[in-house]
């Protein structure tokens, strides 16, 4: 009986956190002003990824080959705050997110999942990308064009 409970308990806790957690996994987040801020004080750039985290077949895709890995949390976690606008299906959003995240989506004019916005510090949109193909290595090469140009700006 013990086990039985103890099996229980186990996936009880395995579910609970699987729901909390990012298929890309940690270095996400999913407060915008907060990430803005964040950019600013740190000099970074702010990855905006807007998905359908448990729908979007390109969405899954591009997370499970590029976001993660960690040769793309290894390139940004000195360069961008990553940020998590998901539109999910299946599970359920807290309301105050889910209203930022359809405010965003109108602000962005976004029309498809995954769209990728790189803005800086002050929410300027720099960039506008989607699924590229090659993995995080080529995702990184041109997260580095993106930097490059931010720099011109």
């Amino acid at each position: 009986m013990k086990s039985i409970l103890r099996i229980s308990f186990v996936s009880f806790l395995l579910l609970a956190f699987a729901g909390l957690a990012r298929a890309g996994g940690e270095g996400w987040t999913t407060d915008y002003q907060a990430a803005l801020a964040k950019a600013k004080a740190e000099n970074k750039l702010v990855l905006l990824d807007f998905t359908g985290s448990d729908w979007c077949g390109w969405c899954k895709r591009l997370d499970k080959e590029v976001f993660s890995q960690q040769e793309f949390k290894d390139f940004t976690q000195d360069r961008f705050v990553l940020v998590e606008l998901d539109f999910p299906r299946k599970k359920k959003l807290d309301e105050a997110t889910q209203k930022q995240n359809f405010e965003l989506q109108d602000q962005f004019k976004i029309e498809g999942y995954p769209t990728i916005i790189i803005v800086d510090g002050d929410g300027k949109e720099i960039e506008r990308l989607g699924y590229e193909e090659g993995g995080a290595a080529n995702y990184n090469k041109v997260l580095e064009g993106v930097i490059a140009k931010s720099k011109k700006s």
